[in-house]
């Protein structure tokens, strides 16, 4: 499974519309808060615990008082009979120093969080992530200017001014491994550090399929022209809010130039340094992305045939 996905939350959309249904449940004992404090999720207990470490779900009331009044609390789902929500707690000056959760674990980088949760968790908490995210990026409505509510347990914002409804988006991407013969072909972005490479990406356009993105995406960053397009797998990634669509594409020859604007060197890997990177084997001139990117899991795929 890849890291981000399985969440085994009901999301229960019939009951988002029910204020007072959400009110109960956000009050109930057996229900469970996830606090995230400047997008960071709460994990309990120690910061240098090994993994797999523990999402910091606490019991309603215990974090209340760190959230400012207007603080987006979103309602995730259930599992069983229990509710599951996220708070925002970014206006607490030291959550882990000072206060009622002081003492009992600390926040961490959701990106590395999501590496260190068990499976289900990191789908949860990447839910929760992306949901907060869209909240604080979306207080004002895109239509009027004016500021908009929470509404529908955290799924809905409302403008009181012009009646626009917002909802949560997500966007969609495509990453994909271009293959020919024995051989992938990874790329290195500018930003990356060290000699890190990995699959080629990008995001979608209006009135694309995904076959046609990929083309374009590989077409532009390394001129290269594939064939046939593979779907291979989907990862929600809340960084802040996107859908990686994985795919594995056949190109048509080894003949490649990198943009040198995104993309500043591409290279093909034979099927058995692929398999001794993503092994976790470390080689000299080249590392990929480890197991939380679907990138990781492409190559994978590729190296084992």
């Amino acid at each position: 499974m890849i890291p981000f996905s399985g969440n085994p939350l009901d999301r229960a959309s019939e009951k988002r519309t029910d204020a007072e249904w959400i009110a109960a449940k956000r009050r109930d004992a057996s229900s469970l808060i996830l606090p995230l404090w400047r997008l960071q999720p709460f994990i309990l207990g120690n910061e240098k615990a090994p993994a797999p470490v523990e999402l910091g779900l606490l019991r309603p009331g215990l974090c209340d008082t760190l959230a400012a009044p207007d603080a987006p609390c979103v309602f995730l789902g259930l599992e069983g009979n229990n509710a599951m929500f996220a708070l925002d707690i970014s206006a607490a000056r030291d959550p882990v120093g000072e206060g009622p959760i002081a003492g009992l674990g600390h926040f961490r980088d959701a990106r590395a969080a999501g590496a260190t949760l068990p499976m289900k968790d990191a789908a949860i908490m990447g839910q929760a992530k992306a949901m907060i995210d869209w909240h604080n990026r979306h207080g004002f409505c895109a239509n009027c200017g004016a500021p908009t509510q929470l509404a529908d347990g955290g799924w809905r914002r409302l403008c009181a001014e012009c009646k626009a409804e917002h909802f949560p988006r997500t966007d969609p991407v495509v990453i994909m491994l271009a293959v020919h013969g024995d051989a992938c072909l990874v790329g290195r972005n500018k930003r990356f550090p060290g000699n890190f490479y990995s699959a080629l990406a990008g995001f979608m356009e209006p009135g694309e399929s995904i076959e046609e993105a990929v083309r374009r995406e590989l077409m532009e960053e390394v001129n290269l022209k594939v064939g046939k397009v593979h779907y291979h797998a989907t990862q929600p990634w809340p960084f802040p809010s996107s859908l990686m669509i994985g795919c594995l594409a056949e190109a048509e020859s080894r003949d490649i130039k990198p943009d040198g604007e995104e993309i500043s060197d591409a290279r093909w890997l034979d099927r058995e340094t692929a398999r001794r990177l993503v092994a976790g084997e470390r080689l000299p001139d080249i590392s990929v992305p480890p197991a939380v990117a679907i990138a990781h899991h492409l190559i994978k795929a590729f190296a084992e045939g």
